[in-house]
């Protein structure tokens, strides 16, 4: 039996790929562990790449849709820097809203917290004294707890023993720590300017990736692979821009009802629900927790009912404004949405839950595709071409067949 060069050329790629695998198996802590240096080495770039492309977001409107009309050369030029200014005005302007929002109410509130712990301790000790006169019992039982028979010389020496070990350690934490607040503040400086010389030449550096494309993969495979990256951009733009919109009317939705309903705390809570609801899913009950301990300092039966117009807000937005706003932006069904949160967020926390779901989104539709391809390949139908191609079957047979009527002349 001889094979064709083609066949043989496939079967030394197949045993490639094999030993390759039976390697990275066999080496895979050396091979894990070099994965986890490379991503530390390119983590800034990495990092500076995803702020390029979240300023990209707003940037890119302000060019397309508010100084559309800007022509001309010099008009052009000033274009793209103006842009990425207002861009980053834009993204900080937010986040300083939220801080000034939030972090000085919760201040307050813990702060009001502290001044009601004695409040709170003198009641819980008048509680304790009106339990003992009612149950002598438990009187009895303190006091032969305070004739246990305790080492007092052992246990100061094992708390000396344990702050001299703990002094070292907290010299070490606290270098430790210095030093990686050092390399974050070092590398959030390399990140941002990475991502503006990206915003800046972002066409350029888009024309040169083509090209290396080109030059290194044939011509389908790096058309499909430019189409991958196209999917790929317009599923996480959507997603950002789906959730970011979500996010804003759900917490509009919370500062209007607040204030009807009379309930402190309104325009914070709402800016915090807005803000931690970017986390798909699990996140604006984050904001719950929070809005429902601040309000319980106050009025306990008004965190109740705070928690019962969290529960129908959220089933409204659940059911009616995020399937329209985000489920169509990226084109997943909800419960891939569930699959991809559950699975982000158990490998990568909060950043897994972000990134996921544009992810998963562009891999069901590379899959939708494909099995549509193959099936129309097979002559097999999707239920809507099936229904389509029965449609003209029910219409004919529906029209009555029209008999010709013979014409007779005289």
């Amino acid at each position: 039996m001889e094979f064709s060069k083609e066949k043989i050329r496939q079967i030394k790629r197949l045993m490639l790929l094999a030993a390759f695998l039976v390697l990275a198996l066999v080496y895979s802590e050396w091979v894990f562990g070099s994965i986890r240096f490379l991503f530390g080495i390119l983590s800034p770039f990495l990092i500076g790449g995803v702020i390029a492309f979240v300023l990209n977001i707003p940037m890119r409107a302000y060019e397309e849709k508010l100084l559309r009309g800007w022509q001309g050369k010099a008009a052009v030029k000033m274009k793209r820097p103006l842009c990425l200014i207002m861009s980053i005005v834009s993204v900080t302007l937010v986040l300083a809203v939220v801080v000034w929002t939030v972090v000085p109410q919760v201040a307050s509130t813990a702060s009001e917290v502290g001044r009601k712990i004695p409040a709170f301790t003198a009641d819980v000790m008048e509680e304790l004294e009106r339990l003992a006169d009612k149950y002598p019992e438990l009187t009895q039982q303190i006091d032969k707890l305070e004739d246990l028979d305790i080492n007092w010389d052992s246990m100061l020496n094992s708390i000396f023993r344990f702050l001299k070990n703990g002094a070292g350690d907290m010299l070490n934490s606290t270098v430790s720590v210095a030093s990686g607040i050092i390399s974050g503040i070092v590398n959030g400086v390399i990140s941002f300017i990475f991502a503006l010389y990206i915003l800046v030449q972002k066409e350029r550096l888009a024309d040169q990736g083509r090209r290396v494309i080109s030059a290194y993969l044939p011509e389908a495979m790096g058309r499909k692979l430019l189409e991958i990256c196209s999917l790929l951009h317009k599923n996480f733009s959507s997603f950002i821009t789906g959730q970011c919109l979500e996010a804003v009317i759900l917490g509009g939705m919370f500062v209007v009802a607040m204030t009807v309903f009379r309930m402190p705390y309104a325009l914070m809570v709402g800016v915090l629900i807005a803000f931690t609801a970017l986390i798909p899913i699990v996140g604006a009950f984050i904001g719950c927790a929070v809005g429902t301990f601040l309000i319980l300092i106050d009025n306990p039966v008004m965190a109740l009912w705070f928690i019962v117009l969290f529960l129908t807000l959220q089933q409204l937005e659940g059911n009616l404004i995020y399937p329209r706003v985000v489920g169509n932006s990226v084109g997943l069904p909800a419960i891939w949405v569930l699959m991809a949160v559950s699975v982000g967020g158990s490998l990568f926390g909060v950043v897994g839950m972000l990134f996921f779901i544009p992810l998963m989104s562009s891999c069901y539709a590379l899959l939708k595709e494909s099995v549509n391809n193959r099936n129309r390949g097979k002559k097999v139908l999707a239920p809507p071409e099936r229904a389509a191609a029965k449609q003209p079957e029910k219409k004919a047979r529906k029209e009555p067949v029209r008999k010709e009527k013979k014409k007779y002349y005289d």
